[in-house]
């Protein structure tokens, strides 16, 4: 039996509304909150540090089964793209902690 799976999502997130590096940062705060409720996720800011309206996000779920971080991921996925700041591009990876 597999011991585990970890799903990893980055994206890239452009705020048109932000103008300063607080506003940024009050999205951010908001952004990550909403995921870690929604999928049960760890979740950092990895890029873009000091770009006003530019970030880059990473985050990793962990399950028992690879359906299940899929579905968490897919989560992630679907309500990012029905915010109101444009979701620039992602990248998502599944990893079998027996590999």
């Amino acid at each position: 039996m597999p011991s585990g799976y970890v799903g990893i999502c980055s994206f890239e997130l452009f705020f048109p509304e932000s103008h300063s590096l607080k506003e940024k940062r009050m999205h951010l705060r908001s952004v990550k909150q909403q995921l870690q409720n929604r999928v049960a996720c760890s979740i950092a800011e990895v890029d873009h540090h000091g770009v006003w309206q530019r970030t880059r996000l990473t985050l990793a779920c962990v399950s028992r089964e690879a359906r299940e971080a899929e579905r968490l991921l897919d989560e992630a996925e679907r309500w990012l793209a029905g915010q109101g700041f444009e979701l620039l591009s992602h990248e998502r990876e599944l990893v079998c902690l027996d590999d």
